[in-house]
């Protein structure tokens, strides 16, 4: 079972059309956000698409908070 809870929300693919995929996830156990490029190490985005990716950023980090303050394990 993995501590990571992706944005079921985020539904992000590379413009170029090859498959990439973007993933963002929250650490259920300590908060700390995970940004992942799946399939590759650098993704081309349209401008809405960097936009969604960005706020689902942004929903992760605030999920994070809420974990750490909650007594997570401490980040390093």
């Amino acid at each position: 079972m993995s501590a990571y809870s992706s944005d079921q929300d985020l539904k992000v693919m590379d413009a170029t059309g090859n498959g990439v995929e973007v993933d963002v996830a929250t650490n259920l156990l300590n908060g700390t956000v995970r940004l992942s490029m799946l399939w590759t190490q650098e993704i081309y985005l349209h401008p809405d698409d960097a936009e969604r990716v960005a706020q689902s950023l942004l929903r992760a980090a605030e999920q994070g908070r809420g974990t750490a303050e909650a007594g997570g394990p401490e980040l390093n």
